[in-house]
């Protein structure tokens, strides 16, 4: 096994995982429950991709960095959208509701979504290839071979976790996203606009779960309807391993989760297992600290 190529294969996947981990997260730290939807807007921004890339390539020419960028923000902007929209009329009327009932309505969305997208009238069941959006092209670090792909995608996450940052630390929306946060009623009584705020961190982090869409699509053989479901789950259980709620504790367990799967999925004995072994590893990790590896343990009131 090169530990190289393992090492620059696991940071690719986990950053994936990190771009669909900070949706979970920080939905969670505004309203304290799970989008179960969050990653059928994955599957929403491919299929966004996949139709405006043809388009975008008739005015910018093939595999161009315009047409590539255009590609980017055009199907962040139309995620953004839907998931405002998800959260305006599926979750708002609920937000005073026990949170079992917006559970369950974050799970009836998502199905909504997969069953809707499978009919043959919308965008059917079959696997399509994704079109190639940049010149796949491989560079030899030593023993391990690294492509461009890989290198695009840990270079957008990069970018987008700098970009989040900023957001949330430098500017006024973050901060107003950091005291709905802590305090939602709170925040309220101090004029700040709860209701455009939660609409808000939606619309970014199902940006996020765009391009992470398009970024997956990018290496995974095809698309399809159901192709959010993995590495959604995946990304929930990193944002879990981090602490949930927690945005550097979800890059955090985005990439060592990553870097598990590779690892044990490079080891041929264990390649049948590398899910068992990396859930495993997790499930230990959260019996020894069960707030996750940055997260902060609570006590709930009774």
């Amino acid at each position: 096994m090169d530990f190289i190529q393992q090492a620059i294969n696991g940071l690719g996947l986990g950053a994936i995982y990190a771009l669909i981990a900070l949706g979970y997260t920080m939905v969670y730290g505004v309203l304290r429950f799970i989008n179960f939807a969050h990653s059928d807007v994955l599957m929403l921004g491919a299929f966004a991709a996949f139709y405006i890339a043809p388009k975008i390539e008739k005015v910018c020419g093939p595999q161009s960095v315009l047409g590539v960028i255009l590609v980017f923000i055009l199907v962040a902007l139309i995620c953004a959208l839907i998931g405002m929209t998800i959260e305006r009329l599926a979750y708002r009327p609920l937000r005073h509701r026990p949170k079992l009932a917006v559970l369950i309505t974050a799970i009836g969305v998502s199905l909504f979504i997969e069953f809707t997208c499978q009919n043959p009238n919308v965008l059917g069941s079959a696997t399509r290839p994704f079109p190639q959006l940049a010149a796949e092209k491989q560079f030899h670090l030593g023993s391990a071979i690294v492509g461009s792909t890989d290198l695009l995608v840990i270079a957008v996450t990069a970018a987008l976790l700098a970009a989040m940052w900023f957001i949330v630390q430098k500017t006024r929306i973050g901060t107003a996203m950091r005291a709905v946060s802590f305090n939602q009623q709170a925040s309220l009584l101090m004029g700040v606009p709860v209701n455009k705020v939660i609409s808000f961190t939606f619309g970014l982090g199902s940006a996020l779960a765009a391009i992470a869409g398009i970024l997956y699509s990018m290496k995974a053989p095809g698309i399809e309807p159901l192709m959010g479901v993995q590495p959604g789950l995946r990304a929930f259980i990193a944002a879990v391993l981090g602490g949930i709620g927690n945005l550097p504790g979800a890059v955090l367990g985005a990439v060592v989760l990553g870097l598990l799967e590779t690892f044990a999925g490079g080891i041929p004995e264990l390649s049948n297992y590398r899910d068992a072994i990396a859930f495993g590893i997790l499930i230990l990790i959260l019996l020894l600290k069960p707030a996750g590896l940055l997260g902060r343990a609570t006590i709930e009131k009774v």
